[in-house]
């Protein structure tokens, strides 16, 4: 099977897990970028909340998702961006919460997703001081993108990938997790989880 799968990356308008306010995707053909998608989301009711620290980090403040849309009404968008890919986040605990914690937020049913972190790729295949986002990118041969727009991250995250499994000789995801010894994760449905800190970023 080729390297195909999709990079996601989720913005938060404060501490809470559901305030996803926007989201950034690279999709991912034979180890080759051939699409990107990204836009700004309303945050669920009662997640809605901006926080200045939130604000300080990604630059999103609450006059600009005013018109975009909820997340029950871009959910559609994101999962037919996605297919049936395995999705691959820098952190993905973080992220593939974010995308559980808001769909139960709103009642909403999210795929079963497989997922892969390029951050324990990264942690098992580089020797780095760091391993924030920028750090492996740059190690990846992608610099200078905006940290924190959600696109810019998935595709700095996509990249990373792809890097990687050069590096190992990885045909697919599973190829490359498995040289990695890494997890393929699957995101199951409503399951009560622990809200985490959204200040967490890498």
């Amino acid at each position: 099977m080729p390297l195909d799968f999709t990079a996601i990356d989720f913005e938060t308008a404060n501490s809470s897990n559901a305030s996803a306010c926007a989201v950034g995707m690279a999709r991912v053909r034979d180890g080759r970028v051939v699409a990107t998608a990204g836009w700004l989301i309303q945050p669920p009711p009662g997640h809605d909340r901006f926080f200045e620290i939130n604000v300080r980090i990604h630059g999103i403040e609450p006059e600009h998702v005013a018109d975009a849309k909820t997340w029950s009404e871009q959910l559609g968008d994101l999962t037919d961006f996605a297919g049936s890919d395995v999705l691959v986040a820098h952190n993905a605990g973080f992220d593939m919460t974010v995308l559980r914690r808001a769909c139960e937020a709103t009642g909403d049913v999210h795929p079963p997703f497989e997922y892969v972190c390029s951050l324990q790729v990264a942690r098992k295949l580089y020797d780095l001081e760091s391993y924030r986002l920028p750090s492996v990118a740059a190690a990846a041969g992608f610099i200078d993108f905006a940290h924190h727009d959600a696109t810019a991250d998935a595709l700095a995250c996509a990249h990373i990938m792809i890097h990687a499994a050069e590096l190992v000789g990885a045909k697919d995801v599973a190829g490359l997790a498995a040289a990695a010894s890494v997890r393929v994760s699957r995101l199951e449905g409503a399951v009560p989880v622990t809200v985490q800190p959204a200040l967490l970023f890498v």
